[in-house]
């Protein structure tokens, strides 16, 4: 274990803090995010690192750290046993698991338990109830709620007769279908298919891909809903009967099945149908006795049904946009809650509110991505890295100058968010704020998120469907490399004869992409 520093924090509280010493059983800016939480509440942290992250921020930013084995996450941060064994070393008394890897994992939970560990999240019976797709359908199902259409269980892929019992049960959901993996999330694991030739060897490719990114290759089959929203609302239970809903987000910007952008509330609801959104979410959550944090999603068909997808038992990546319009603090919530306290006063009155919203908050998760080549990811090391900053505006990271974005994890760099007292004014804080941010080294999806701020159907918000990027996103002479001078110079040029007042550059003729120019790799020249 390496020491780092000694925390010295006020607790928010009037009480103790919630725990000595918390483990992050993450990496990244999920990592830093809970770790300022801990400190905030006068808890030492301590991170865990592979061999690929001993440089990383969060590593530094604990107070001390642990090693826990090579790069590949299925040797490292996948290990239970080696997270275990860190939180021994250490003598923590919780660990936090963020989200992804380990943190729906009801293993984890469970030999939390058995060592003497808080497990910051739900029980492994939630956990196992929730955590897993197909067991959450069947517990929305048992509490009355509408799902939508696909196979009761996970699929068999090998031996005698797997080909025919795979097309009859796409034969009973129906053509476009969803294959989805049952554990884990992100969109890894999943694939759309439109026929039948190609339903046995996508699969099989998704099955491949869950079991490298989660451990468990279960897949089972969804309709695909076109034109659907992707609506999900936080929820928050003490274990002790109670549960409440914060709000909803909106999430239907996505690539490969994979978020880009998320707001909160979702735009164009009625009090009345945020009313109903929110109980069917609860009456999900009360049916497995829900203690911490989790989200229920939903899709939101044209015309306007919502049928449950799917519960993220942990805290979702875009967690902050929901504490910006509430202005809480769900990690401080996630603590307290583990250590045994109700739900807050503050909680409780965030809740009595959330169908009628006073704020809107909009997040934009900026990657190391090549939005011209599909989202490809693109790892390497960066070059300047310079936040935005300003009222409304908060960047939750796990990068800086020079850190290098690893070929073994996520390539997330960075959430920008922005509040305002409705829709228009939080998009254009948000665009704002895209245009300060300043990054090089590396090809990011910022080009994109600039484009999408300036998108009639988005910034009208008719078009917030998941198809939203399918349809519509054209990246035709985006520059392939931020690094790449040359290419800048040409693009400067290409846009020079659009130039509009005070040389702030136009979208060029029979294109939809971004208002602004390049300045040597700033401001979406990236």
């Amino acid at each position: 274990m390496t020491s780092r520093r000694s925390t010295v924090a006020l607790s928010l509280r009037k009480d103790s803090p919630p725990f000595k010493r918390v483990l992050v059983a993450n990496r990244g800016e999920i990592a830093l995010r809970i770790m300022r939480a801990c400190r905030d509440l006068g808890s030492e942290t301590v991170a865990v690192f592979s061999a690929a992250d001993a440089d990383a921020l969060h590593v530094s930013a604990a107070d001390s750290a642990v090693a826990i084995g090579p790069a590949p996450a299925a040797e490292s941060y996948l290990r239970v046993d080696r997270i275990l064994d860190a939180a021994r070393v250490a003598d923590a008394d919780a660990i936090h698991p963020g989200y992804g890897f380990l943190s729906e994992r009801p293993e984890l939970a469970r030999e939390c338990a058995a060592a003497g560990i808080t497990f910051v999240g739900p029980s492994p019976e939630t956990l196992a109830s929730l955590g897993d797709k197909i067991a959450a359908r069947s517990a929305a199902a048992r509490a009355g709620v509408p799902t939508v259409p696909g196979t009761p269980g996970p699929l068999h892929l090998e031996g005698a007769g797997a080909d025919t019992a795979l097309q009859a049960a796409a034969d009973s959901v129906g053509l476009p279908i969803l294959i989805k993996a049952a554990a884990g999330g992100g969109g890894r694991g999943m694939r759309r298919v439109d026929s039948m030739a190609d339903l046995l060897e996508a699969a099989k490719a998704a099955s491949r891909e869950a079991a490298a990114s989660f451990g468990d290759g279960s897949v089972y089959l969804e309709r695909l809903v076109e034109g659907a929203r992707h609506v999900e609302v936080q929820l928050l239970g003490d274990g002790q009967g109670n549960v409440v809903a914060l709000g909803e987000r909106v999430c239907s910007v996505q690539r490969r099945h994979q978020k880009l952008v998320e707001e909160a509330p979702a735009p164009g609801l009625s009090t009345a149908q945020r009313v109903a959104l929110h109980a069917l979410a609860v009456r999900v959550a009360e049916t497995v006795g829900l203690r911490n944090a989790a989200t229920a999603e939903f899709l939101m068909t044209p015309a306007g049904e919502f049928w449950f997808l799917e519960v993220n038992a942990r805290l979702q990546v875009e967690h902050g946009v929901t504490e910006m319009v509430t202005g809480l603090d769900l990690v401080h919530e996630q603590l307290w809650i583990a250590a045994g306290k109700p739900l807050s006063d503050n909680v409780r009155a965030a809740a009595d509110v959330a169908a009628e919203p006073a704020r809107h908050a909009i997040e934009a998760r900026i990657s190391a991505e090549d939005p011209a080549r599909d989202f490809t990811p693109v790892p390497g090391r960066l070059g300047r890295w310079q936040q935005p900053a300003g009222p409304g505006v908060r960047v939750d990271s796990g990068v800086g100058p020079g850190s290098v974005v690893s070929p073994y994890y996520d390539p997330l760099l960075a959430k920008v968010m922005a509040v305002g007292t409705d829709r228009a004014s939080a998009v254009g804080h948000l665009r704002e704020a895209l245009y300060e941010l300043t990054v090089t080294g590396l090809q990011t999806t910022l080009p994109f998120h600039l484009w999408l701020l300036t998108e009639p159907a988005f910034t009208s918000a008719e078009g917030l469907a998941t198809d939203l990027v399918e349809k519509l996103w054209r990246p035709e002479g985006l520059t392939a490399n931020a690094a790449d001078r040359a290419a800048q110079a040409a693009l400067k040029s290409t846009y020079a004869a659009f130039a509009g007042p005070g040389g702030e550059l136009q979208p060029m003729p029979g294109s939809t992409w971004w208002r602004r120019g390049v300045e040597e790799g700033t401001r979406g020249a990236t």
